[in-house]
């Protein structure tokens, strides 16, 4: 998988300077971070809703456009996608892989790698939702 995203994030760097008004990145990155941003939520709020709907072929169309427009955050925010992967190694050595850092300044153990206990992944349930379009 990793293969696929440096790909498309080489893509993404190959394209950020080509003309706006034939490239979609190139236009991205006109606009700016913002804008960036903004189409990032847009694919995330689509995947969550075709997801909570059982729309799995939805998913996968959504979760491609979402993985797109992270990228091309990534890069105009001068971030490589080996610096997610160590930030997501670091993570699995304290908590598992399936757990997200805690927000507050509560000090994590050293654990190492081999002592380090896995946590189940967690499905969360919800109610059906609805695109807008």
């Amino acid at each position: 998988m990793s293969d696929s995203l440096e790909r498309l994030y080489l893509a993404v760097i190959a394209a950020k300077d080509l003309d706006p008004a034939i490239s979609r990145t190139a236009r991205l990155f006109q606009r700016g971070p913002a804008k960036m941003a903004k189409k990032l939520a847009e694919e995330a709020i689509e995947v969550v809703i075709d997801a909570v709907n059982g729309n799995p072929d939805a998913v996968i169309r959504e979760s491609a456009d979402l993985l797109y427009n992270l990228t091309v955050l990534w890069a105009s925010a001068g971030v490589q996608p080996e610096d997610v992967w160590r930030e997501m190694e670091r993570r699995e050595d304290l908590l598992g892989i399936a757990e997200k850092l805690p927000k507050s300044a509560v000090k994590m153990p050293k654990v190492s790698p081999s002592r380090a206990a896995r946590r189940p992944i967690v499905a969360l349930e919800g109610r059906g939702l609805r695109k807008r379009h």
